[in-house]
Order: C-alpha cells, then sequence, then structure tokens
C-alpha cells in the first residue's frame, strides 16, 4: 500500500509538470506523451502538403493595360473675329489688315486670316502711318529709299505713296511706312498683289 502511494506520488508530480505546459490539471504520464507525440508529425506535415499545391494553382494577376497617350491639340486656326478691319475682311481675294494700337497685322484671303497676327511697327509722331482702306499700288524686291539716303527697304509692297509695307526693325518706329520683321515681310510681298484691299485702322 505504502509502494502504490508513492507510485501515484510520482505520477503526480510528472504529471503536473507536463500538465503545466498542456494548461494546468494533473494528467497522467502516459496519457502526456501521445498527445505531444502525435501533435509534431501533423503540424510538420501540414504546411508541405497544403502550400505546395496553393502555389502551384495560383492565376498570375492581369498586367494593367496602359492608357493611351492623349493626342497634342492642334492649333486654333486663326479667328477673323480679331480683325477690326471691315474693309478688308469683305473685300475679294487677298487683303491686309493692320491695327496700329495694337501694333498686329494679318493677310486674309476671302475674309479669312491665313497669315498673323504678326508684329509690327508703324510710323513715328511727326511721321504718323497714314489711316484707312489704300489699295496697293506697286511691289519691289528691295527699294532704295531717295528720301533717307538710300536706305534698303527689303520686300516693299507699297499701298500709299512713300508709304509701304517692308522689312524694318520693331524696336525702331518708321517715318511712316509698316515695319516687319523679314518672314513676314517676305510673306506680304509674295501674298498680296496690286491692286488688293490694304485697311490701316488706328
Amino acid at each position: 500500500m505504502a509502494a502504490l502511494a508513492a507510485a501515484f506520488g510520482l505520477v503526480a508530480c510528472s504529471g503536473s509538470t507536463a500538465g503545466s505546459a498542456a494548461g494546468g490539471g494533473a494528467v497522467p504520464a502516459a496519457a502526456s506523451v501521445p498527445v505531444s507525440s502525435s501533435s509534431a508529425p501533423t503540424s510538420s506535415s501540414a504546411p508541405a502538403t497544403s502550400s505546395s499545391p496553393a502555389s502551384t494553382s495560383a492565376k498570375p494577376s492581369p498586367k494593367p493595360t496602359p492608357k493611351p497617350a492623349p493626342k497634342p491639340k492642334a492649333d486654333p486656326e486663326p479667328s477673323t473675329a480679331d480683325v477690326p478691319c471691315a474693309a478688308a475682311a469683305a473685300a475679294s481675294g487677298t487683303s491686309a489688315c493692320v491695327d496700329i494700337s495694337a501694333h498686329r497685322a494679318w493677310l486674309l484671303q476671302d475674309g479669312k486670316v491665313i497669315y498673323g497676327p504678326v508684329s509690327m511697327l508703324p510710323g513715328r509722331k511727326g511721321h504718323a502711318t497714314p489711316t484707312g482702306t489704300f489699295h496697293v499700288l506697286s511691289k519691289e524686291k528691295l527699294h532704295l529709299s531717295k528720301q533717307f539716303d538710300n536706305a534698303p527697304m527689303p520686300n516693299s509692297v507699297f499701298f500709299y505713296p512713300g508709304d509701304a509695307f517692308h522689312t524694318g526693325s520693331l524696336k525702331v518706329y518708321s517715318h511712316g511706312c509698316i515695319h516687319l520683321s523679314a518672314t513676314s515681310s517676305l510673306r506680304f510681298f509674295n501674298t498680296l498683289h496690286i491692286g488688293d484691299v490694304v485697311q490701316v485702322v488706328p
């Protein structure tokens, strides 16, 4: 009887140690061994069998389709509404418009703007550019001004006696002519014809 009691006490002590790991309470020593040994294989084998099929059966996510780049906007067409020359806009064929106060000039074809506005400079104080509606009188590729010591006036298009569109400084006012850049004066020279309407507004 004393031996049986000693054996039970030994089992209870070892069971209490195992039981504290399992969550408390006296558990027979024989029962604690299968639980710990049976749980080890399941924990080691479960990830191997479950992770392998999942990784092979997963479909790759589709790549996002890139959005097409926006098309560049086309340059807006010149608006006839900005042209302050009613007579030039009403003329058939080619014509020219000059806005002295705004320092701008245009070329028109049958009332529609085909070139401009471009920068220009008119006559200085005391040599004002005449205003009104005129017609192209003559054209000269390289006019030499006798009045101003044979000063060159490339791409001259005369619309008033002594006054013309021509290449000139866009920083220095003229003596009545319409100064244009070299590019603009060439365009005016090549576009305008003798008899075409030229309107100059203040």
